[in-house]
């Protein structure tokens, strides 16, 4: 029995990093066939996973979420404050978009699949993205426990703020930008926040 739950999740993990490898090189301009030619499985097996490649698409798209959310929390964990944090998560979201082609290259993927899994799979595309509102949500009340923050709605403004975010690098994924542009738009989006949630520069 052991044997056979490492055997699933090895083969889960091998189809997912594999659709990742075809991600950085096709963005989402990959067959089943391929995907299944690239993780080493049969196609059957894929459909024992995945009942479509937008069922992949998904997976794939809450994982590197998770992964992110993850890597903010790690690097965020030795800020002086929720205030520092919440403003590090913020900002970070778009450090990405000055990567390098293989990073340009996945979050072309993410916005582009992300409107058309949209159409079809919103429920299951707001419970992937959810570890980032979780993220901010947690910050949030820490700062208002802090004296911090007065935000009028904690709960939803922490959502709100999560499709703002997500709305900008949207449109700077695609865009272009000037080199040091986007150090501006982290500024600017920032102040837009904390006053947004009833903060103060100072």
């Amino acid at each position: 029995m052991q044997r056979s739950r490492l055997r699933i999740a090895q083969q889960g993990r091998q189809m997912m990093d594999a659709a990742r490898a075809l991600i950085a090189v096709k963005g989402d301009e990959f067959t089943t066939q391929e995907l299944a030619a690239e993780a080493g499985v049969a196609l059957q097996t894929f459909y024992r996973y995945f009942a479509s490649k937008d069922e992949l698409l998904l997976a794939v798209i809450g994982d590197a979420m998770r992964e992110a959310c993850e890597r903010w929390a790690e690097g965020a964990a030795q800020l002086p404050d929720p205030l520092a944090r919440l403003r590090y998560y913020i900002t970070a979201t778009l450090v990405r978009l000055d990567g390098d082609g293989t990073d340009v290259a996945t979050t072309r993927f993410i916005v582009s699949t992300h409107w058309r899994l949209h159409r079809f799979f919103p429920k299951e595309l707001a419970e992937a993205e959810k570890p980032f509102v979780d993220l901010m949500r947690a910050e949030v009340n820490a700062a208002i426990a802090a004296g911090l923050l007065k935000p009028a709605d904690p709960e939803g403004d922490s959502w709100f703020l999560a499709e703002l975010v997500r709305s900008v690098y949207h449109y700077y994924a695609f865009a272009p930008h000037a080199e040091g542009e986007l150090d501006d738009v982290k500024d600017r989006l920032w102040r837009f926040c904390l006053t947004a949630l009833g903060g103060t520069a100072a």
